[in-house]
């Protein structure tokens, strides 16, 4: 396993829930922390905090996805000024329940921008940035993306570009990045205190994931073997086998 004491990981999106998760876990494995978010602020300082109190390092950045040249342009210095960053995660991500018929422009470009145009932005000016230094970029996916349904269907799309995204990237980075992703289920409770139950019903493990469980995940992909690389590893509780 890499040994990530001395290394940076940037994590987008990684104010709250799934990303803050991701955030912890790369500090307790040793990491530096770079939180990335949009509104949630306070949130971000609470992540980092928490990291600091188990003693570890945590920077905070200030990005709209909805602008990808802009944050783009943020990041790039970021990249620059940093030559110990070892991963790159792309998980911030915008989800909404439209369907085909009610996705309007706006919501498509929206998605599209913020699930895949940053992904993609964000992998080029990393990667431009690290010479012959071996890195990794981890994408956060959904067992949708592999599974399309019809109702979140801009976000669907998105997710599954992300995934010819993160397969294309593999090859195009190999031997010295490795870029793999984590297709997600049912991890955490809907923020919007949506049916919990109903969502639980479908999963063929019948229960939600272990935060412990993502960690291991994420972790086995961010210090794991550099044979593994385009991998799509599915932690859903086998929700996309259904």
């Amino acid at each position: 396993m890499i040994n990530l004491k001395g290394k940076k990981i940037i994590i987008t999106g990684s104010a709250r829930r799934i990303g803050r998760e991701l955030a912890l876990a790369s500090s307790k494995a040793g990491a530096s922390v770079i939180i990335h978010h949009n509104q949630s602020q306070k949130e971000a300082e609470q992540t980092a905090n928490d990291i600091r109190k188990l003693g570890g390092k945590a920077e905070i950045i200030h990005a709209d996805f909805s602008e990808p040249e802009k944050a783009n342009e943020i990041f790039s210095k970021v990249f620059r000024e940093n030559n110990n960053i070892f991963a790159l995660v792309n998980n911030a991500a915008i989800f909404k329940p439209i369907k085909f018929a009610n996705t309007s422009l706006k919501e498509w470009r929206t998605h599209m921008d913020i699930n895949l145009t940053m992904p993609f932005l964000l992998s080029q000016s990393f990667t431009s940035s690290l010479g012959k230094r071996k890195a990794r970029i981890i994408n956060i996916l959904d067992w949708r993306a592999l599974r399309p349904g019809y109702d979140h269907f801009p976000y669907t799309i998105s997710k599954s570009a992300l995934v010819s995204l993160t397969q294309t990237l593999a090859l195009s980075l190999a031997p010295n990045i490795q870029v793999n992703g984590i297709a997600l289920g049912a991890i955490l409770p809907p923020a919007d205190g949506g049916n919990e139950n109903g969502i639980i019903s479908k999963v063929p493990a019948g229960r939600w994931a272990k935060t412990t469980e993502l960690s291991d995940a994420y972790l086995f992909l961010l210090r794991g073997p550099e044979y593994i690389t385009g991998e799509i590893m599915h932690l859903d509780g086998g929700r996309h086998l259904v």
